[in-house]
C-alpha cells in the first residue's frame, strides 16, 4: 500500500486525548501542534519541562506538559502514578522519544542508557498507562521504530541490557529500534488475546533531521551524518507525518511498519511487512519477558504491575 495523505487528513481529535512522549522537539512537536490544531487534547511528556513549556507557548489549542525521563523507570512510575491520581484518561500513546549516545552510559537502575530509553522506559510506561485507555476512543498505541532495524543482527539475543561486553553506538541504536518493532508486534498479539479495544501500530520516520542527529561525533561519523542528510533526510514535518498516521487515521494497519519510502520525492505512507529479525515471534516474544524482568512491570497475561 502507498497512500498519498498529509496532515490535512487527519480526522477530527475533539474529545480525544492524545500523550507524546518526546514532544518538545523534533517529530514529537510536530505531531502533538498538528493534533491540537484538529482539536485534540495533548500532554506533551518531555524530559525538561521548562523546554517544554516553551515550545508550547508557540502552538496552539490545548497542551499540557508533563515530565518524566524514559531512562529512569522510577520516573517512569512516578509519571504513571501522577496520571491515575489526576483521573486522566487517554486515547493515544505515541511513543516517540528516543535517543543516541557517543558513549557507554548506565542509568539509575544499571541499564545502558539508549536501550533502555527507546525500550524499556516505552515498554513501562505503556504497561502503566494501559488501563486509563478508553475503549470507545478508538485507542492506539503507537511504537516508532526504524528501517534500520534490517540491519540487526539475527541473533541478537538482548540480555546484555548493560552493554557490559560490549557497546557501539550504531549497533546499539539498531538493536533498541528492533526491540522497538519486537515489542510492538507482540503488544499487537497479547492485545487481541486479551480482548481489549486498544489496538497497536508500528511507524517508521525514515532519517528526519531531527535534534537527535546532534549527537554524532567525531569526523567520520560527522562525515557520513552530512552525506546521509544530503542525500536522505527529510524535514522533520514529513518525517512526522507516518507518526501522524498511525496516530489517528482509520486506514492505518497494525502488524505493518507505516512509513515513508527511501526515495525523498515519495512522501506518501507505505505499509511494508516486517522481515528479519522484527517478524520473528518467538524473539518478539522473549524481549517482552526480558523487558518485563528488567522494568517489573507485568501486563497483558503476567502478573499485576
Amino acid at each position: 500500500m502507498a497512500l498519498a495523505w498529509s496532515f490535512d487528513d487527519i480526522p477530527d481529535q475533539t474529545g480525544r486525548t492524545a500523550l507524546i512522549t518526546g514532544a518538545s522537539s523534533g517529530l514529537g512537536l510536530v505531531v502533538a501542534g498538528q493534533l491540537a490544531r484538529r482539536g485534540g487534547s495533548v500532554i506533551m511528556a518531555v524530559r525538561d519541562p521548562d523546554k517544554g513549556e516553551r515550545v508550547r507557548a508557540e502552538l496552539s489549542g490545548d497542551l499540557e506538559v508533563r515530565q518524566v525521563d524514559l531512562a529512569d523507570l522510577d520516573s517512569v512510575r512516578r509519571f504513571a502514578d501522577r496520571m491515575h491520581a489526576d483521573g486522566r484518561r487517554i486515547d493515544v500513546l505515541l511513543n516517540n522519544a528516543g535517543v543516541g549516545a557517543q558513549s557507554r552510559v548506565l542509568t539509575p537502575q544499571g541499564y545502558e542508557l539508549v536501550f533502555a530509553t527507546n525500550q524499556l522506559g516505552p515498554f513501562a510506561l505503556t504497561g502503566l498507562l494501559l488501563d486509563l485507555f478508553r475503549p470507545d476512543h478508538d485507542p492506539r498505541v503507537v511504537v516508532v521504530g526504524s528501517n534500520l532495524y534490517r540491519f540487526a543482527r539475527r541473533r541478537t539475543d538482548f540480555t546484555d541490557l548493560a552493554a557490559d561486553r560490549s557497546f557501539s553506538p550504531g549497533l546499539s541504536y539498531v538493536q533498541s529500534k528492533t526491540a522497538n518493532l519486537l515489542f510492538g508486534t507482540e503488544l499487537e498479539r497479547r492485545l487481541r488475546r486479551a480482548g481489549s479495544p486498544v489496538r497497536s501500530f508500528l511507524a517508521q520516520p525514515g532519517m528526519a533531521s531531527t535534534p537527535m542527529h546532534d549527537s554524532a561525533r567525531g569526523f567520520a561519523q560527522k562525515a557520513v551524518l552530512t552525506i546521509g542528510k544530503a542525500l536522505l533526510s527529510r524535514p522533520a514535518e514529513q518525517g512526522a507525518l507516518p507518526l501522524a498516521f498511525a496516530a489517528t487515521s482509520p486506514q492505518a494497519q497494525p502488524g505493518r511498519l507505516l512509513g515513508l519510502a527511501s526515495r525523498r520525492r515519495d512522501i506518501r505512507i507505505h505499509a511494508a511487512p516486517l522481515v528479519a529479525p522484527a517478524d520473528d515471534h518467538a524473539l518478539a516474544g522473549r524481549v517482552w519477558r526480558l523487558s518485563e524482568q528488567a522494568t517489573g512491570v507485568h501486563y497483558l497475561d503476567g502478573d499485576r504491575a
